[in-house]
């Protein structure tokens, strides 16, 4: 299981990328190897706002449809469409390939309670 240094990590599962004012948000490799074969996802469109700690969409596996809760609020500035028509590059390149979305945040607040990779691998430890 990957989990990459410079990414931080929610409870949810998300990742996020932090660059400046904006954060990149795709499901961690633990996350896609739980759902298993991805095979739909609804993503939501730019402009929208999203409110940290609830919905922005969901995913769909051969196993289970899981939610996928923002890490920050602010406003969604890029969708990854390319996930609409394959969505199967979740499962390929969860860290890569397959981020979802783009927020540009309201408050850096809604940040703190993201863990770093290290913490990230104890809670997944701890959940299993």
């Amino acid at each position: 299981m990957s989990v990459p240094e410079d990414l931080k990590y929610s409870r949810d599962h998300e990742w996020v990328l932090i660059e400046g004012n904006i954060a990149t948000v795709g499901i961690t490799d633990h996350a896609q190897a739980q759902l298993g074969d991805v095979v739909f996802i609804e993503l939501p469109e730019e402009e929208d706002d999203v409110t940290k700690g609830e919905s922005f969409g969901t995913v769909e596996s051969t196993k289970a449809v899981a939610d996928l809760y923002a890490p920050a609020s602010g406003v969604v500035v890029e969708v990854n469409n390319d996930l609409l028509d394959n969505p199967e590059t979740v499962n390929q390149d969860p860290y890569g390939d397959a981020w979802m979305i783009k927020i540009e945040i309201s408050d850096e607040v809604d940040l703190e309670n993201l863990m770093d990779a290290e913490t990230y691998e104890r809670f997944i430890e701890e959940a299993e």
